[in-house]
């Protein structure tokens, strides 16, 4: 089974990292396998079973668990919190089902599958976070799932709306052709299966606001630089959540926005938050940080305001 281990792509990204996040002998992620729709899902554990709630971390279309990990998982876990970050599959170690082809639909699946394994082994709450198209996931789970207790994202990304879906493509004629092309050829069996560079559909230069740090982001195939299907992307573009915003009451919301997000500024999310009416929901803006954000101050308000949320959930 392939891990991350000591050393790799993910150390040379952590070290444009404060070194407060860095991992230590007393907070790192254990790295776990978990089998579910015939994939081996990869995870980062950060145990701690005097933890209230738990949080769940969900990548985007340009990252993978263990960056997630990079970002949250020392100063929540000092904290006292226990945390997961899952590789969906495609992305980071996660060995998937080569007899099927996988879609965005199957990353909801899968979430939904994973809170409700996690509840089964202990009943401590859960929250979700998610990281770009992460966030949207994190709705999706929540709704379909309807048992997690809270939901933070740094973007919400509605890909159904014409306007959001211009933003984050790498240009009109992908949002307005290549999508739909992808729809088209997404249901037919042999074009379906056929892959794309994420960074040829999407504005993945900006993941990040230095470039340095986004040059080897783009050398990982794991993460920034991952191809996906047709089937894939379609799914992505067309998904249909297991609750409306207008209807959802499951949880209260936390959007966390990157100040300097070139990827996706704060009125992406905005447009589908002001949807939801039947819970609270609240923004935190990170001074100085981009879309993977990799700067002080935002990545301590980040974590500031991530504690707060959970402590907000504990029984």
């Amino acid at each position: 089974m392939a891990t991350y281990g000591k050393t790799g792509l993910w150390k040379a990204v952590q070290s444009f990292l404060p070194e407060r996040l860095h991992f230590t002998p007393d907070h790192h992620p254990e790295e776990d396998f978990w089998e579910n729709r015939g994939h081996l899902i990869h995870l980062d554990r950060w145990p701690n079973p005097q933890a209230k709630v738990r949080l769940v971390l969900l990548h985007g279309v340009g990252t993978n668990g263990r960056q997630m990990s990079m970002i949250l998982g020392r100063p929540l876990h000092e904290a006292g919190f226990e945390l997961v970050a899952i590789d969906m599959p495609g992305y980071g170690r996660t060995k998937v089902n080569t007899s099927s082809v996988h879609t965005y639909a199957d990353w909801v699946n899968i979430g939904n599958d994973f809170v409700n394994h996690e509840l089964q082994r202990d009943t401590r709450p859960i929250a979700l976070y998610g990281l770009s198209a992460g966030g949207m996931e994190a709705y999706h789970v929540a709704a379909l799932n309807k048992k997690v207790k809270g939901v933070v994202g740094m973007t919400f990304i509605e890909m159904r709306n014409w306007q959001v879906r211009d933003q984050v493509s790498r240009n009109t004629f992908m949002s307005r052709v290549g999508i739909p092309m992808a729809r088209l050829q997404g249901s037919l069996p042999l074009v379906g299966s056929m892959s794309m560079p994420m960074w040829l559909a999407s504005k993945m230069d900006t993941l990040c606001n230095d470039p340095d740090a986004l040059k080897i982001l783009m050398l990982d195939d794991s993460s920034a630089n991952r191809w996906n299907t047709m089937r894939f992307l379609a799914s992505h573009a067309s998904y249909t959540p297991a609750m409306e915003p207008e209807v959802f009451d499951i949880c209260p919301i936390l959007l966390t926005q990157p100040a300097e997000d070139l990827w996706t500024p704060r009125w992406v999310s905005e447009v589908f938050l002001e949807r939801i009416k039947k819970v609270k929901v609240n923004v935190v803006v990170l001074d100085k940080a981009g879309h993977y954000p990799l700067e002080d101050p935002g990545l301590k308000q980040l974590a500031d305001a991530i504690v707060s949320f959970l402590h907000g959930l504990e029984p």
